[in-house]
């Protein structure tokens, strides 16, 4: 039997990391879009996670005819500053600066933990968003959303993870997403909840599985 593979449209390493250790336990197979490096990156312009998720999907797909393409757009989402950084989570400190480019994690670390600076511990509560889009030939054949909720802490917990994991405490397994290894990650975080998600579809869909050159 063919082994099922799904391409994933990133070139985050952190990002593939999950998907991977979501996907193993199913024997599912990830691969990063062949060449995407050298594709010009589509503007991520959309006012929503989902709306960026099927912009990315359906634009990497027509570079990779017959493939099913996945692509996220996720972020963190910290009620006492109304949201944000949400759709901007990834250039939340580029943004501070007037950039409009991703910043790096630990800059936008930094600036998050600037803006709670004057919250207290009972007011800090922060969801991680993430949805997925599964498109073909440039059409999106289905979306699927992941949230997980915790706490943003003062200070950095761990060293794994990447984004904002090391700031954001999940209350039930008392750990930072950063303190955890990739396969236990994948089973509470929004992405990894998101693709299991897709996996359920994938799975169930005879014609999602057939390369179509």
């Amino acid at each position: 039997m063919e082994a099922m593979r799904v391409v994933i449209a990133t070139s985050n390493a952190g990002k593939l990391r999950d998907f991977a250790a979501a996907a193993r336990p199913f024997g599912v197979e990830v691969a990063a879009l062949p060449g995407y490096s050298t594709v010009p990156a589509p503007e991520e312009d959309q006012p929503t996670f989902e709306a960026n998720a099927r912009k990315k999907a359906e634009y990497y797909s027509r570079v990779a005819p017959g493939e099913l393409v996945l692509a996220d757009d996720s972020g963190l989402e910290v009620a006492a500053l109304g949201g944000a950084p949400g759709i901007y989570s990834a250039r939340y400190a580029a943004l501070e600066r007037g950039g409009d480019r991703n910043s790096s994690d630990d800059e936008n670390n930094a600036r998050l933990l600037r803006d709670l600076a004057g919250i207290d511990d009972g007011h800090r509560q922060a969801r991680f968003v993430c949805v997925i889009a599964a498109a073909r030939d440039g059409q999106t054949l289905a979306t699927f959303h992941g949230a997980a909720d915790g706490i943003v802490l003062r200070q950095p917990r761990g060293t794994g993870g990447f984004g904002y994991d090391p700031l954001f405490w999940f209350p039930a397994i008392d750990r930072t997403f950063a303190e955890l290894e990739p396969g236990e990650k994948a089973r509470y975080s929004h992405r990894g909840q998101a693709f299991r998600k897709f996996l359920d579809w994938f799975q169930s869909q005879p014609s999602a599985l057939s390369h179509k050159p």
